[in-house]
């Protein structure tokens, strides 16, 4: 089978069953694992990825207002892999293409390929979408192997943070300027983790979020994950200064309870790497569970 992927996840997911080599084209973001990179760019995005949070955020925002994409689709190249299957998303429409963004190119197409659209807005919905593209590349079997695998890694960490009598108020900063918290998948793995996410909702998307509600979190642990970054970006470019005023006094800063994850591997791709993910934070949760030290994907940044 020939497989286009427009989607970082979706690749993560056919590496995961298997499916390397039926690759041909990938999503500008595609870099896991290292051998997605050397595939095709299927994607041009419309903003400056390197540009300053603010930057990013004020031209996401004139595209979406003037009723554009911020991804231009290479419909020649695409055309000229011939897929039979195009995987992508309609979850959120900054974060990669969606089938909107499809319209176009497959016009070129005689006879269009198969389109799998990927929405999932839980941890459970992550693993059925390992089994749907499973299904849709007749690899029903080596993607129930990796979904299984996934909920039994997942559940081994929830039944040793169990064993915690507390657990810290959890704040998820997934964009800092202005300032959002996590949504969708991230407060569910808060919770797995032992923690209790203060201002994200579960299964809902990220949103925006004040000073004065970040103030008034009263959080024990905040955990910075960038949509986008990975932790080398995202510790070379936060300090507490782009924390609101008053969040000095919060106890997850005065206790230095502030970390920077890897948002890219563990947090923001809806794909394998969310189990992963769900350990990390229970790390940082209880070190008196797993170990004082840290996991090599996450930094304290105070």
């Amino acid at each position: 089978m020939r497989i286009c992927s427009l989607l970082p996840s979706a690749t993560e997911i056919a590496y995961a069953i298997g499916l390397g080599d039926s690759i041909l084209g990938v999503s500008h973001e595609c870099d896991f694992p290292a051998d997605a990179a050397t595939k095709p760019s299927l994607l041009r995005p419309r903003v400056n990825p390197q540009a300053p949070p603010a930057e990013i955020d004020r031209q996401v925002s004139e595209i979406i207002a003037r009723g554009e994409s911020i991804y231009a689709v290479d419909a020649e190249l695409l055309r000229s892999l011939a897929p039979d299957l195009i995987l992508t998303q309609d979850l959120c429409h900054v974060c990669a293409a969606s089938p909107d963004d499809l319209a176009t190119a497959l016009t070129r197409f005689q006879s269009p390929p198969q389109v799998l659209s990927l929405t999932p807005r839980s941890l459970t919905e992550v693993w059925d979408d390992v089994r749907r593209v499973g299904w849709a590349t007749g690899r029903v079997r080596e993607a129930e192997n990796v979904a299984s695998e996934l909920e039994k890694r997942v559940a081994a960490v929830a039944a040793v943070v169990a064993r915690a009598k507390t657990g810290p108020r959890v704040l998820c900063l997934e964009w800092l300027d202005p300032y959002y918290v996590g949504g969708h998948w991230v407060p569910e793995m808060v919770c797995l983790a032992g923690g209790e996410d203060v201002l994200g909702r579960l299964r809902e998307p990220s949103f925006r979020v004040t000073a004065e509600q970040i103030v008034e979190s009263r959080a024990d642990v905040i955990v910075v994950m960038p949509c986008g970054y990975n932790l080398e970006r995202t510790a070379s470019e936060f300090h507490l200064g782009l924390l609101p005023p008053g969040a000095e006094e919060l106890p997850a800063v005065r206790n230095r309870r502030v970390f920077a994850v890897n948002a890219n591997a563990y947090f923001s791709r809806p794909g394998p790497r969310l189990a992963d993910g769900v350990a990390l934070l229970a790390h940082l949760f209880h070190p008196d569970l797993f170990g004082p030290d840290s996991p090599a994907a996450s930094s304290r940044l105070a």
